[in-house]
């Protein structure tokens, strides 16, 4: 008998003691299951399980979980449960899909899980985000060409201004050709949301990055708020790339900004170190820290219920004459630093929250 077979025929035994009709409930239950042991092998699986995988138990039992699911759980401890979310699913016969992955151990049997499946389903926000994201990129890419020409010209007039500018107005020439610059520099990596070339991640001081975003906004757009800022003085540098958290920053607070309307209010920014925040790694394979947090808050009604769960998908706006696309860009650009972003609503009054949680750079 094989290690999987002896597994098998002692985990039957065992569920020869339990009452039948839990078996029944089990396998009956719509959402996939599998029973995995400590060495990473399917034991048991329900008849959704087989659904989703497109194979009969006898095939299922035995294999590893990896196989199944493309991700082997060794990088997770065994004896507590976790949940990942939006993974990348890998399925036999070259299928894939996302799904969220929840394991709990099994208390009388050491190292065994149950796994649950959730799928996203086609219509969902999972699935429309990837053909949004390239309706964007066609977009991006046909006006790229048009929104540089533009920038050219800002750029050299405001060379022309400096030349005969006070102190105080160079502050600003200058002000604008560096933004000139940066946009111009993202256009020619972000022309379209499927850019795939890897950032170059180096310690970025955040409240720097702040100030900046701030000081864009409130001389221009944002000049009917007020600013408020809650730093950690001590927070430790990001790892991030500074041209991408600069845009992320002012799309969020451009966002607060049109939320507040014309009557104005207050945005605050808040900086903050949270231990035990983290994601899974885009190969599933382990976890990424993520302790520093940067929130934009705005005063504003929030977005309506019926598009809150859909805010980051592309094209989807709140806005009447809004184009959708300044929460999907803030999203790539998070998702491409190893970052999240979160939306909420919190506090007494209800407040709106973007939250920012990034990894820190490696101390040296």
């Amino acid at each position: 008998m094989d290690y999987a077979s002896g597994r098998l025929a002692r985990l039957r035994a065992r569920g020869d003691a339990r009452p039948a009709p839990a078996e029944a409930l089990l396998a009956a239950l719509p959402t996939p299951l599998l029973v995995v042991d400590e060495g990473g092998v399917i034991l048991d699986a329900n008849a959704a399980a087989e659904t989703l995988l497109n194979l009969s138990r006898s095939v299922i039992v035995g294999m590893p979980i990896d196989a199944a699911t493309g991700h082997h759980l060794r990088s997770m401890p065994a004896e507590t449960p976790f949940v990942a979310y939006d993974l990348e699913m890998h399925l036999p016969g070259g299928r894939s899909l996302r799904a969220d992955l929840m394991a709990a151990p099994l208390p009388d049997w050491p190292g065994w899980r149950v796994v649950a499946l959730h799928t996203h389903p086609i219509s969902g926000p999972i699935a429309r985000r990837a053909g949004g994201n390239l309706a964007a990129a066609g977009a991006a890419a046909l006006l790229a060409h048009e929104i540089k020409n533009p920038l050219s010209g800002i750029r050299g007039a405001a060379q022309l201004l400096e030349a005969n500018a006070d102190e105080d107005a160079r502050a600003l020439t200058t002000l604008i050709r560096d933004e000139v610059d940066r946009v111009a520099a993202l256009i020619d990596r972000m022309e379209g949301f499927t850019d795939t070339r890897p950032l170059v991640l180096e310690p970025q001081n955040i409240h720097a990055i702040l100030d900046h975003a701030r000081d864009v906004a409130s001389r221009g757009f944002g000049d009917t708020v007020v600013f408020k800022e809650i730093y950690d003085p001590s927070l430790p540098n990001v790892l991030g790339h500074r041209d991408s958290l600069v845009q992320v920053v002012i799309n969020l607070i451009k966002n607060a900004v049109e939320a507040l309307g014309e009557a104005g209010g207050s945005v605050t920014l808040t900086t903050a170190y949270r231990h035990g925040m983290s994601r899974l790694t885009d190969g599933g394979d382990g976890r990424r820290q993520l302790p520093i947090e940067v929130c934009v808050i705005d005063d504003g009604p929030g977005a309506p219920p019926e598009i809150a769960e859909h805010l980051f998908d592309p094209f989807v706006s709140s806005k009447r004459d809004g184009r959708g696309l300044g929460l999907a860009l803030v999203e790539k650009l998070v998702s491409d630093q190893g970052g999240l972003v979160e939306y909420a609503r919190e506090g007494h009054p209800e407040r709106t929250v973007f939250r920012l949680l990034l990894p820190r750079a490696p101390r040296k």
